[in-house]
């Protein structure tokens, strides 16, 4: 299921493999998350061991919320601000420059619409790619499959369903674009 799962094919998660790695992730989390301020060394080697990989100077604040860690790829000089969730049960690919704010939700997993496969405990995922110098305001959501392009700012409360060009200013539920950002004021 953990080969499934990692292709994007659907999958059942009780599998003891996805279940040692959510476990895992989970220990790390709880480290992460209770680190001391005064210990900004070991806060982010938690987070190093916890994420697939984490760029210089990137400052991530707890809580912080991840399922699997290793499919979270944060590039250079971001900022996570506080309780992010990210499920990463596909990869989420975070550039350079990023800023995210607070209770930002970067959602991968899916879930069946029929009735008789969600009961059965099927699911899936797709990736999330967040391009350089992106700005999700406070309380953003992104759904699974979703590309963002690079300078894009995406105002608070949105609800990104799709793909979302560079350089644009984007708002509401769903995230349209109202601004180009190439354009002056």
């Amino acid at each position: 299921m953990k080969d499934r799962m990692l292709a994007g094919e659907p999958y059942i998660a009780d599998d003891p493999e996805i279940t040692a790695d959510l476990d895992r992730a989970a220990r790390l989390n709880e480290r992460f998350n209770r680190s001391s301020a005064d210990d900004p060394e070991g806060r982010l080697a938690a987070l190093r061991e916890l994420l697939g990989s984490v760029g210089e100077d990137t400052w991530v604040r707890p809580p912080f919320h991840c399922d699997y860690g290793h499919q979270t790829h944060l590039g250079p000089r971001c900022f996570v601000n506080f309780n992010a969730v990210f499920l990463d049960v596909a990869r989420i690919t975070i550039g350079a420059d990023v800023q995210i704010g607070p209770n930002v939700q970067l959602l991968t997993a899916t879930h069946p619409v029929e009735p008789a496969a969600r009961r059965d405990k099927w699911e899936a995922a797709e990736p999330i790619t967040i391009g350089d110098n992106v700005w999700l305001g406070g309380g953003v959501i992104v759904l699974a499959g979703v590309t963002i392009g690079e300078n894009t700012v995406v105002g608070a409360g949105a609800v990104v369903t799709r793909d979302l060009p560079p350089n644009v200013v984007a708002l509401g539920n769903p995230a349209r674009p109202v601004r180009n950002l190439e354009q002056p004021i």
